[in-house]
């Protein structure tokens, strides 16, 4: 019988195979899939008893930890729905999502929990923490206390549209909004990676989990794919060019999905196919991997590397070069079976025949898609469930999508989005600033980096004093990788004839500044 529900995922194979192991720390403790089981039914019964009920929203604010995991599952068992955002992230940007979703509850980690006491006070309405790890104060619940020392049964609501998960990101608009994904969005992606041959993951697999839980690509694409095939998770909280390849040599995993960034970082590795030898796949997402990145990899350690094409609105995979029939250099692959593409033009009508050469921006259509942005619903698919991603991009003959470039001005920091709105709406916070405009510019370690053009209201004023508030006013609002790694401090920025930023020539200047030509 089909599940409607993603913890169901878990009692089923609790059932199949409750003795095998279902993840693993890095640091040695784990769980079975009968234990894993066990602990998501104490979770769902303690929430229960805090007072949660179906529909809460419950934010996770945790590194990749065994509590994550058990956590999220809870709050899915109990019928509400899961906030997972960064850890880094600042107690403003905590606040301002607590305000928006409407947390009932707020679960953090010793790495977190300072921020998350100062978000949840200064929020409009006090949120209640649980502490993971660490010592709670008065008023709080540690996790111990969470748990329900006995499962009571919580009824299931066998509806697959019903809110599983509320994931922040930045849409159409560039400013962050709470992504609505259904339990049918998560399960149809999760069948529909499944249904990929090859196969991305086995039965038999060990699973590094280095990318982070909160994003739907560690959410999703790997747990929920971990889940589905009763493999083995290995849980790391952070990425170290030298510590992950010794937890992969440790731990013998075989599928390691990766953003790209880390193949930066492994390029000047001594032995690195040696130390890769228990790996058969390597998959890449998150943001755009070169075709050289690729034949250098593959060319030195004989591992094939897979990449794709996803969105969190897409739940989030959409493309994968293993749906190729024959991939090409460049390409991030065919639509995985149940997924819709079609390339519009600046009118919104299709792209057919001989204009199908040229690029358009990137429509998808599937039962993975999101059922628009939180709380109304606003943004989502159309009347004939096409949903507009924003990247533009061209189909070959064979079906197999290139990206061309975004229509949104997104700027992509080792995998995770960057809104240059919310970027230039703080700093223009800063006394002494007029204007900002944020760019993105390649950077060889994260792909992408942040430069911010500042224009101060003094056209006098010490450029080095306006930096260095501009960089300490990000600091205290802005998670670190949203933080411009330079500031240009100028008089004028360039603008069109109607006003408008001309994002285009700072980027042009950029590439000048980056072959030396200034």
């Amino acid at each position: 019988m089909p599940v409607s529900d993603v913890a169901e995922l878990v009692s089923a194979a609790a059932a199949d195979v409750p003795e095998r192991l279902a993840v693993v720390e890095a640091g040695g403790r784990g769980l079975t899939w009968a234990e894993l089981d066990h602990e998501v039914d104490l979770v769902a019964s303690g929430l229960g008893a805090a007072g949660i009920v179906g529909g809460h929203r419950v934010m996770i604010v945790t590194g990749n930890r065994i509590e994550f995991v058990t956590t999220y599952l809870g709050v899915l068992r109990a019928q509400a729905v899961a906030v997972p955002v960064n850890p880094q992230s600042t107690a403003a940007e905590l606040a301002r999502m607590l305000g928006d979703s409407g947390a009932r509850l707020v679960v953090a980690d010793a790495s977190t929990v300072s921020v998350v006491r100062e978000a949840a006070q200064v929020s409009e309405q006090p949120v209640p923490v649980v502490v993971v790890g660490a010592p709670a104060l008065d008023g709080e619940l540690s996790y111990d206390g969470l748990r329900a020392t006995a499962v009571r049964a919580v009824p299931p609501i066998p509806d697959p549209e019903k809110l599983a998960v509320l994931l922040y990101t930045g849409g159409t608009t560039g400013v962050p909004r709470g992504v609505m994904l259904t339990h049918r969005a998560l399960l149809a992606n999760i069948e529909q990676v499944a249904a990929v041959e090859p196969p991305m993951i086995h039965p038999d697999d060990v699973v590094l989990g280095v990318l982070p839980l909160f994003h739907v690509y560690g959410l999703n694409a790997v747990l929920g794919g971990v889940i589905r095939h009763r493999a083995k998770l290995v849980l790391t909280d952070r990425f170290d060019p030298e510590g992950t390849l010794n937890l992969i040599e440790d731990e013998a995993c075989s599928v390691v999905p990766v953003a790209p960034p880390v193949f930066a970082h492994w390029q000047h590795v001594e032995a690195l196919a040696e130390r890769l030898g228990p790996v058969r796949l390597v998959l890449s997402g998150s943001a755009p991997l070169s075709a050289e990145t690729v034949t250098w990899f593959s060319e030195l350690t004989g591992i094939p590397v897979h990449q794709g094409y996803g969105l969190t609105e897409a739940a989030p995979v959409v493309t994968s070069t293993l749906c190729s029939a024959d991939p090409q250099p460049g390409s991030v692959g065919a639509a995985l079976g149940g997924i819709e593409l079609r390339l519009v033009d600046e009118d919104g009508s299709p792209v057919l025949g001989a204009a199908a050469d040229d690029p358009g921006e990137i429509q998808i259509r599937g039962g993975n898609l999101f059922t628009g942005y939180w709380p109304d619903g606003g943004g989502g698919p159309d009347g004939d469930g096409w949903w507009s991603t924003g990247d533009l991009g061209f189909l070959d003959p064979a079906g197999d999508l290139f990206l061309v470039d975004r229509v949104k001005e997104l700027v992509i920091v080792s995998g995770f989005n960057v809104y240059p709105t919310e970027v230039e709406a703080v700093i223009e916070e800063v006394p002494g600033v007029r204007q900002a405009a944020v760019i993105g510019v390649p950077d060889e370690t994260t792909g992408e980096a942040v430069v911010a053009y500042v224009v101060p209201d003094d056209p006098g004023a010490d450029a080095g004093r306006v930096a260095d508030d501009v960089r300490a006013r990000c600091a205290d609002q802005l998670a670190r990788f949203k933080h411009p790694a330079r500031i240009e401090v100028v008089e004028t920025l360039p603008r069109t004839v109607t006003g408008k930023v001309q994002k285009g020539r700072l980027r042009g200047e950029e590439r000048r500044r980056t072959l030396g030509l200034i």
